[in-house]
């Protein structure tokens, strides 16, 4: 059995992330250029989803808030969404997402599991970047300690954008 490269797992991804959007949206999505890096991400609403077994890593979608409302009103058929309902489409999709993966590599990987998905707000940065402190002094962002990609997304109506990031 031959290894699979982290282009297939991209493919992989951008495949899942606009299937999910066809069948839970009814709306069409368009990746954009594979940024082969990791960049800080400061977006309102951030999903992340676990991966673990002979392949670990996380599946993160990042959307603005005005995506965001956009998602949750068209998936939980709402018209004013709530920030719980918010949080809960992002997550119900980045889980989706990386439930394809799952399902797609469990063979070859073998155990393959993922996390419940964790939703989050603020900036995305890599280990390097260090964190910066919000105005109570604490901390407002992440650390990831690995690399991996960032593909863009936008609607073909233009009504919003996101980003799948996958390290792994």
């Amino acid at each position: 059995m031959s290894a699979i490269t982290f282009e297939e797992i991209m493919f992989t991804i951008m495949s899942a992330t606009q299937d999910t959007f066809k069948n839970y949206l009814s709306v069409d999505i368009f990746a954009g250029k594979v940024e082969r890096k990791v960049d800080p991400v400061d977006s309102d609403v951030v999903g992340i989803v676990g991966v673990a077994g002979d392949r670990v890593g996380y599946i993160i979608l990042a959307a603005e808030s005005t995506a965001a409302v956009t998602i949750a009103k068209e998936l939980l058929m709402l018209d004013e969404p709530d920030e719980e309902s918010i949080r809960d489409a992002i997550g119900e999709l980045t889980n989706n997402i990386a439930g394809v993966f799952k399902t797609k590599y469990h063979e070859q990987y073998g155990n393959v599991a993922l996390g419940l998905p964790l939703i989050v707000s603020g900036m995305l940065r890599t280990v390097a970047e260090g964190t910066s402190q919000d105005q109570s002094g604490g901390s407002s962002s992440m650390n990831v300690q690995c690399k991996g990609v960032t593909i863009p997304f936008m609607s073909l109506d233009g009504k919003f954008a996101l980003r799948v990031m996958v390290y792994m």
